[in-house]
């Protein structure tokens, strides 16, 4: 590797260690010419599978649409970047282990909508809308309550706030 400061053709590996949780090797150099020291990392490159349109064009895997398309359907919402990161790191992952050459838009938004089912039922909803071509108030309805049977039970958990507001108030 070239030094970064004075371009001389070799520099040697001070240490190595594991960064980015273990998908990445972050290595300390040294320059023997100038004695300078830089930080260099290490990963694997993996191409992504091309994504197969609606109507058959293909595209390039863009992971800048990905983090955008989360960033809209996230708007407004109590949602941090990290868990953003985090959910399209996770889809990138998932990618990656399909294992495919090309994948079809309809499972990439597939999975987007599992991960913002995961961070925000309101995003969720906003995603599947517009993904879904919703045509409806009723397809609306119809996605909420498919969302509210897969969320877990929560009886018996929350205590009845009027009922002790009105006993204080005695």
């Amino acid at each position: 590797m070239h030094c970064p400061f004075c371009q001389h053709e070799d520099t040697r590996v001070i240490d190595s260690r594991l960064a980015d949780e273990g998908s990445a090797v972050r290595r300390r150099r040294e320059c023997p010419h100038c004695g300078e020291r830089f930080s260099t990392f290490e990963t694997a490159e993996i191409k992504l599978p091309s994504i197969v349109k609606s109507d058959g064009r293909r595209e390039p895997f863009d992971e800048r649409k990905l983090r955008t398309s989360f960033e809209r359907a996230l708007q407004k919402r109590p949602v941090s970047a990290g868990a953003i990161d985090k959910a399209v790191s996770e889809v990138i992952r998932a990618l990656r282990h399909a294992g495919e050459r090309e994948l079809p838009s309809l499972r990439l938004g597939e999975c987007v909508m599992a991960e913002l089912k995961k961070l925000d039922h309101v995003a969720y909803v906003r995603f599947a809308s517009v993904y879904r071509s919703f045509e409806d108030v009723q397809a609306f309805r119809e996605e909420i309550e498919r969302l509210e049977r897969d969320l877990p039970s929560f009886d018996g958990l929350q205590l009845p706030l009027l009922d002790t507001l009105e006993k204080r108030s005695k």
